[in-house]
């Protein structure tokens, strides 16, 4: 299961050096993983509003290979690569005109919201069998 998402790099998500400062990243990551939830599992609002569906992060990584300036275009190639019982693990490649700028995962929690909090519950089958 994959998905791109494509982002362009404004003036306020540059540093005073012109790049693309590092958090925006993790911002496009999470934005990447909201995307291929919501078009490939359940449509966002029916998970998070209907289902009480919350996706915590728990892990991320990002490693850069070549900086990002204002303007630029970058796709994100975003694949669920490892499904456990209460876990999903998001792969990221951002590319910029075919070049691939960075590479970074994202590893999130299957949990639901109750009244008393917030509870981690183990992935429905139906849901892993739509990530396979």
């Amino acid at each position: 299961m994959n998905n791109i998402h494509q982002v362009k790099a404004y003036f306020g998500d540059t540093d005073a050096a012109g790049i693309v400062f590092y958090p925006n990243f993790y911002k496009w990551m999470d934005q990447a993983t909201t995307e291929l939830v919501g078009k490939n599992i359940l449509p966002t609002p029916v998970l998070f509003k209907e289902k009480h569906i919350l996706l915590p992060l728990i892990e991320t990584f990002c490693k850069y290979y070549s900086p990002i300036y204002f303007e630029d275009v970058v796709d994100i190639y975003s694949e669920i690569t490892k499904i456990t019982d209460r876990t999903i693990r998001v792969e990221h490649v951002f590319k910029r005109e075919g070049e691939i700028v960075a590479k970074g995962y994202e590893v999130k929690a299957w949990t639901k919201k109750k009244e008393d909090g917030i509870k981690s519950e183990s992935i429905p089958d139906k849901i892993k069998q739509l990530i396979k």
